[in-house]
């Protein structure tokens, strides 16, 4: 399946609430919460006024001209926070385009650009039982703090 990976438009920010609500990991067998749990304000935190803070930087994956998937950083208080000088990064894809490597080029293709514009470090939070933990590894994320259910990883630039 032919895709184009670009930087996400202002105008299409509000496709981040799409991709934040992808972005959390539901465990076969468990229920997906309402999508109105992305109002909650530690969910916001990744997503509110976007594009307006120095730090922030999204890419999207498009075919056909749909975005499909998403990945941004922001310097946040967020889950995968290791310090203020270290872009958190979040990311999704929708269902029904998982595991043809989107993601993986999605994570490659922001690094890169993060890694040109003078960033040493990214970090995120993934729920251990999350099949993406994976390809965070493969990329050269490496654990840094854990919890009982999800994994603080960092990778350097």
């Amino acid at each position: 399946m032919e895709y184009v990976i670009r930087e996400m438009r202002n105008e299409e920010y509000c496709l981040l609430d799409n991709f934040l609500y992808e972005a959390i990991y539901i465990p076969d067998g468990i229920e997906a919460p309402p999508k109105s749990i992305i109002g909650c304000p530690e969910l916001q935190e990744y997503i509110i006024d976007f594009g307006k803070r120095k730090h922030d930087k999204a890419l999207v994956a498009e075919i056909q001209e749909n975005v499909v998937g998403a990945i941004w950083v922001r310097i946040m208080n967020d889950y995968g926070h290791i310090d203020n000088d270290t872009p958190s990064l979040a990311m999704s894809i929708y269902k029904e385009y998982r595991g043809l490597g989107i993601g993986t080029s999605l994570l490659k293709q922001l690094l890169s650009v993060e890694r040109l514009a003078g960033y040493s470090k990214i970090s995120l939070s993934v729920q251990k039982s999350n099949y993406a933990v994976k390809m965070y590894k493969k990329a050269g994320f490496t654990v840094v703090d854990e919890n009982s259910e999800e994994y603080i990883m960092a990778i350097n630039l």
